[in-house]
């Protein structure tokens, strides 16, 4: 029964969101603002259109923190603040 449930624990962590984005703000605390951008083609006339989402992720403390301009990797959490549902999981690349 223990096995079936840690088996569900890791499916279930498995499944949760990542994206990569550029830090636009670090001014906060613990927590960075990401830019997330997508593009997809319209649905008419096919020319490739670029949406931009912010949102805020939980950043590591320390020498690991994210800075503005860097590429980092995130993932989706359980609601650490009002609007924080992410946290940083890696950093890509940093800012030149």
């Amino acid at each position: 029964m223990a096995e079936t449930t840690s088996s569900t624990a890791d499916s279930t962590r498995a499944r949760r969101k990542t994206r990569q984005g550029v830090v636009v703000s670090d001014k906060m605390d613990k927590t960075v603002t990401i830019a997330l951008v997508r593009r997809y083609a319209h649905p008419v006339y096919g020319k490739q259109v670029t949406r931009t989402k912010k949102v805020k992720a939980r950043n590591s403390e320390g020498e690991q923190a994210a800075k503005a301009g860097d590429t980092v990797r995130i993932m989706e959490t359980r609601p650490l603040a009002k609007t924080v549902r992410w946290r940083v999981t890696a950093i890509v690349e940093r800012a030149k």
